[in-house]
């Protein structure tokens, strides 16, 4: 497990500072960020994503299911001296603001959420009319895919692939590298939960979604608060290669708008 998975309060600054030189300028070029507009982030952990919207003036929303995450986020932007709301619950319960958000961000979260069609028509809700959707998640096939970097064993936290083995041999793996019972079920849940960009954009499709622009990275932007690594996208010509693609994008950008009938909100 690297410190950054340990220390919160490091992690919430990295995710801050990727937010401002990648989320925030890809979304801008769709959408003006300014005073007043509304921001609410899903699966929002400690809220550092949220963090240059806020000092923008944004109005800050974040929604988390670990009461222990919401806590931090709330500890961190009063440390900053930034404004934000953030409200531990199941998102699925989540009611307020419907049709109320300028822009909602959903990072990270896809694959972790088995009931797709559900999720995604349920935060549809919550966009104005004009309002864009951003969403990020890690192709499954990727070499880190299944999110074997919060495991404690060196070996199991820092080999590429091994999501990819037949399940029962997987979890005999991660149980042989001494992983927490709890650690093991996360891990499961993330396979069970997997995302490739096909099923992601029929599904988007099926949730009646536009995609306004979309973004593969080889090099995940995160990467360069995480290791140095300055951010590459995918060569176009294997982005255009179904399957294949989804070995080497770390990270994929997606900017989505509902498409609506006429008189429809």
């Amino acid at each position: 497990m690297q410190e950054r998975h340990q220390d919160r309060r490091l992690y919430f600054q990295e995710l801050a500072r990727t937010s401002e030189h990648y989320f925030l300028p890809y979304i801008m070029h769709v959408k003006a960020v300014h005073t007043g507009v509304k921001v609410l982030e899903i699966g929002c952990g400690e809220g550092g994503n949220l963090v240059p919207f806020a000092r923008l003036g944004c109005k800050v929303t974040g929604i988390d299911i670990a009461t222990s995450r919401i806590r931090q986020a709330r500890q961190f932007f009063q440390l900053e001296k930034l404004e934000g709301e953030f409200i531990a619950m199941d998102v699925f319960r989540f009611e307020r603001g419907m049709g109320e958000y300028d822009i909602v961000l959903v990072h990270d979260v896809m694959e972790h959420i088995l009931e797709k069609q559900s999720f995604l028509c349920h935060i549809r809700k919550f966009l104005k009319i004009d309002g864009v959707l951003f969403m990020g998640f890690p192709a499954w096939q990727m070499p880190f895919g299944g999110h074997q970097q919060i495991a404690r064993n060196f070996w199991v936290s820092h080999f590429p692939f091994i999501h990819l083995l037949p399940q029962p041999l997987y979890k005999r793996l991660l149980y042989i590298g001494k992983e927490t019972p709890d650690c093991v079920r996360e891990l499961l849940h993330i396979r069970a939960c997997r995302v490739t960009i096909e099923f992601f954009e029929t599904e988007i499709t099926r949730a009646r979604y536009q995609i306004v622009d979309r973004n593969l990275w080889f090099i995940n932007p995160h990467y360069e608060q995480k290791f140095g690594l300055k951010p590459r996208r995918l060569w176009p010509f294997l982005g255009r290669i179904p399957y294949l693609r989804n070995y080497f994008s770390t990270s994929c950008f997606y900017l989505l708008v509902k498409k609506t009938n006429k008189g429809e909100p």
